[in-house]
């Protein structure tokens, strides 16, 4: 999700580029653009640029089976509305 000059902090802290199902990685301005990149299946995360490394900051706690099938929807048929729910604690 490309995210242009969108400042959320602008230094790497144990960045990667090869996040695990679920994660959801930062990678702020600079070599690229600001990108939010949700990882639902092997992934190098990877630009125009060359490797990219993000931070990682978040983990959907879903069924990888599902977040491959989501992902393969976007990539093959586009955007979707999402949204996100917090579970109660």
């Amino acid at each position: 999700m490309p995210l242009g000059d969108t400042s959320l902090y602008d230094d790497f802290e144990d960045a990667t580029s090869f996040p695990a199902p679920g994660q959801v990685l930062w990678h702020p301005a600079g070599a690229s653009e600001a990108e939010l990149l949700i990882a639902y299946g092997p992934t190098k995360f990877a630009s125009k640029a060359g490797q990219l490394a993000g931070n990682h900051f978040l983990t959907f706690d879903a069924d990888p089976a599902e977040l491959a099938e989501i992902g393969r929807s976007v990539l093959w048929n586009g955007a979707v509305d999402v949204i996100f729910e917090r579970k109660p604690d």
